[in-house]
Formats: C-alpha cells, structure tokens, sequence
C-alpha cells in the first residue's frame, strides 16, 4: 500500500494564522498514522473570485491539482460571521466532483468567540453535495487566541482531537465509496445529469 497523502486547506489569508497553526498540529497526526501532508497556502496564489464563463482564472488550475491529487483533504477555516471564509469558499467553487467525489476530508473551526460550530456544519454540507466522505470527527477551537502559546495549543485534551483529526484522514482515505446519492443525481457535473 502507498503512503497517503493529505492535502491541509488554509482558509486564512492572516500571516499569524491560527487556523494555519492548527492544520499544523493536524498534520502531526497525519505524520503519526503514516501518512504524508502538506499545507495548501492560499496566500501563495492567485486566486481572483471566480467567474464561472471563464476556464482558468490566476493559479487555479494549480491550487485544483494539488486537490486533485491528495489521497484526502483536511479544510481549516477561520469562523466568520458564523460560516466559513470567503477565501475557502472561492477555493471550493474553484474545484469539483472530480476533486471531491468519493474523497476523505477532515474539517476543523477557529473562531474568536465560543461557538464554530455552524462553520463546520456548512462545510459538511458543501462537501456532502460534492459527494465527499466527510469525517464524523471534526475539529472547533473556539477562543482561539486563548488555545496557543505561541505555536503550541495549550489544552491536552484539544491538541489531542486535532491530531486525532489527522490519523483519521489518512485512516479513512481511499475509503471504498457510498453508493451514489440521490443528492449526487440532481447535482450537475457528478454523473447524475
């Protein structure tokens, strides 16, 4: 069997990320089961918002590739307004069916305040309609900038189920795959029309 490979989608732009800091400690876990990772930066592309008349727009093609090609996916994202970030987002539009059907993806929350959860909940549901292999065990840090010093997430408990997060996507990827949805029928572009 080949070493898997997971794919860390940074939905932050900031450069003192703490939503990169966690996909971090994700990828610790992803190292502990074997597998390899990376972080998907999207502060090193170009990736203007997309408009759907156009094929290739900036570095997308590239940023699609590296979707593409990860045996799973782990979507970390910085709790705005009670959803996901519009930088995520525009990443997701961006990709497709052919990145996202029958794949493993992970999810993991940051939020300033007490509650990211909604953010995960919307995520799970774009992933769903993507045909994905969403993780039942997910990831929300709420009061962030109280969960590190410096680098380092404070809480044994928290650090913990991030790097469970991480075993599980390279656990579960390349998992055999649901039979089709009727959901998947009605989307267009997942084989159904």
């Amino acid at each position: 069997m080949t070493e898997k490979h997971v794919v860390a989608v940074c939905g932050s732009l900031r450069d003192q990320s703490y939503t990169r800091r966690a996909l971090e400690h994700a990828l610790v876990g992803v190292r502990e089961a074997g597998g390899t990772g990376e972080i998907l930066d999207l502060r090193a592309y170009d990736l203007p918002s997309l408009d759907a008349d156009e094929d290739e727009q900036g570095d997308s093609e590239v940023v699609v590739e590296r979707v593409h090609e990860a045996d799973a996916v782990i979507l970390g994202t910085p709790v705005y307004h009670g959803s996901y970030s519009g930088v995520l987002k525009n990443t997701l539009d961006y990709c497709g069916f052919d990145e996202f059907d029958g794949k493993t993806v992970g999810l993991l929350a940051v939020a300033g305040g007490g509650f990211p959860v909604t953010a995960l909940d919307h995520l799970r549901s774009v992933c769903r309609a993507l045909n994905a292999w969403v993780l039942p065990h997910q990831v929300a840090l709420p009061n962030v900038s109280s969960q590190f010093d410096g680098d380092e997430l404070v809480d044994e408990g928290l650090e913990k189920r991030v790097h469970v997060l991480g075993r599980r996507v390279v656990e579960y990827a390349r998992i055999e795959p649901d039979p089709t949805t009727f959901e998947a029928g009605e989307n267009v572009g997942a084989g159904g029309k």
